[in-house]
């Protein structure tokens, strides 16, 4: 199966301390909306399109979209920009 790329990826913090993920294609967005415990309308609707991705049904762009509109998990955030270096406590 071919991997379903899009960009620009959605950057979410993960629940280990300082560490922050780019997710750029809809397989590692499947990976992770699996690790969630809280599983709303919104997390079935980005599950149930990823499913649909896999098949050719909607596009990678859709599910980037839905991606981006997932609510905050245990203090995680989902965001469309990296997050600066500063902000997790790292210096160049």
């Amino acid at each position: 199966m071919a991997t379903h790329w899009f960009s620009p990826p959605v950057y979410v913090k993960t629940d280990r301390p300082g560490v922050t993920y780019g997710c750029n294609n809809v397989e590692s967005a499947a990976e992770e909306l699996l690790k969630w415990t809280k599983m709303g309308p919104k997390w079935r609707k980005a599950v149930q399109l990823c499913a649909d991705a896999f098949q050719d049904r909607v596009t990678s762009e859709e599910v980037r979209q839905a991606s981006r509109l997932l609510p905050r998990r245990r203090g995680c955030s989902v965001s469309s920009r990296p997050v600066p270096m500063a902000m997790l406590g790292r210096t160049r």
